[in-house]
């Protein structure tokens, strides 16, 4: 039964994997029609080729680093503050932005939780 449910996640992992390549693909298609390159196309495609880490990391370890999807959400709430109307209630650009000081400081919480520099596992080391 466990293969059989990490061979669907596999397939669903490629399936993925596909349509983030395509959408990449016809990203660049509009950029080339249109004849102009914006800074939220930019962002876009740095979120397509990070969907597409994630599914190489998941792909090799068979488990999501929760970091992709952090500095995944950033860059989309980045590319919503560019995209964002000039007409848009100022508040929600505050909003938007206090979600992704939020988003980074637990990136950085995540990514340093097992330094030395914190000393957690101090007390593991005192108990042997």
């Amino acid at each position: 039964m466990n293969s059989t449910i990490r061979n669907i996640q596999l397939v669903a992992a490629l399936i993925v994997l596909a349509a983030t390549v395509l959408a990449f693909i016809l990203e660049i298609k509009e950029m080339y029609v249109n004849r102009t390159v914006n800074l939220a196309d930019l962002l876009l495609l740095f979120i397509y080729i990070e969907v597409i880490g994630l599914v190489r990391s998941y792909w090799e370890t068979r488990s999501v680093r929760i970091s992709y999807p952090l500095v995944i959400a950033i860059t989309a709430l980045a590319r919503y503050i560019i995209l964002q109307d000039k007409n848009d209630d100022p508040a929600t650009l505050l909003y938007i932005a206090l979600a992704i000081l939020i988003v980074a400081l637990s990136t950085v919480i995540i990514r340093f939780r097992n330094s030395k520099y914190l000393k957690l596992d101090q007390k593991k080391t005192n108990d042997l």
